[in-house]
């Protein structure tokens, strides 16, 4: 019987990790990180990771729960507060989290790593991917590069998350799109 290679999978919410999960689970033995500092309020942060202990409860997976430090992201986002959506604050969030995802992979012994991000079409999976790369190779491992929203994975994510009745939250989840949304 052949085993699946281990992978450490950066979870950002339930809806996508239900899909991508359950996809990267055909080929990948997964872990997945919810390492999240960016979501704010508290109260949200909380509710997008008991919604995420869910799919992981149902999806038989382990799930590593990372830090809440919502100091910390502020302080490495707070010089481009103002940039739009997908700009370089985007980047910086994209980078720490992918950061901190390497470097528990090495911790855990794992030498693949990725990211859920790619699935929504708020997030550019090339630009992932680049971080991703790079990040790779500062810790001496490898990232699995995605698209998880091609072939209607995003839309695929939506109607599971539905089925499953998991909150689905309406903003990326970091202070300054919550204040763009109101």
């Amino acid at each position: 019987m052949d085993e699946k290679q281990p992978i450490l999978a950066h979870l950002c919410c339930a809806p996508d990790a239900l899909y991508v999960v359950s996809l990267l689970q055909t080929s990948y033995q997964v872990t997945g990180y919810f390492y999240n500092p960016n979501i704010h309020p508290s109260e949200e942060y909380e509710l997008r990771l008991k919604e995420t202990r869910r799919v992981a409860q149902h999806l038989g997976f382990k799930l590593v729960e990372g830090e809440y430090d919502l100091d910390r992201w502020l302080q490495l986002t707070a010089r481009f507060k103002d940039e739009p959506e997908k700009g370089r604050r985007c980047h910086i969030c994209y980078a720490w989290r992918l950061d901190r995802t390497a470097f528990l992979a090495r911790q855990l012994g794992f030498s693949l790593f990725t990211t859920i991000m790619s699935i929504s079409p708020w997030k550019s999976a090339a630009v992932l991917n680049r971080i991703g790369r790079l990040t790779a190779s500062k810790y001496g491992l490898e990232f699995l590069e995605a698209d998880f929203k091609k072939k209607d994975g995003f839309r695929k994510s939506v109607a599971m998350s539905k089925d499953f009745g998991l909150y689905r939250q309406n903003y990326c989840g970091c202070l300054y799109s919550l204040e763009a949304r109101a």
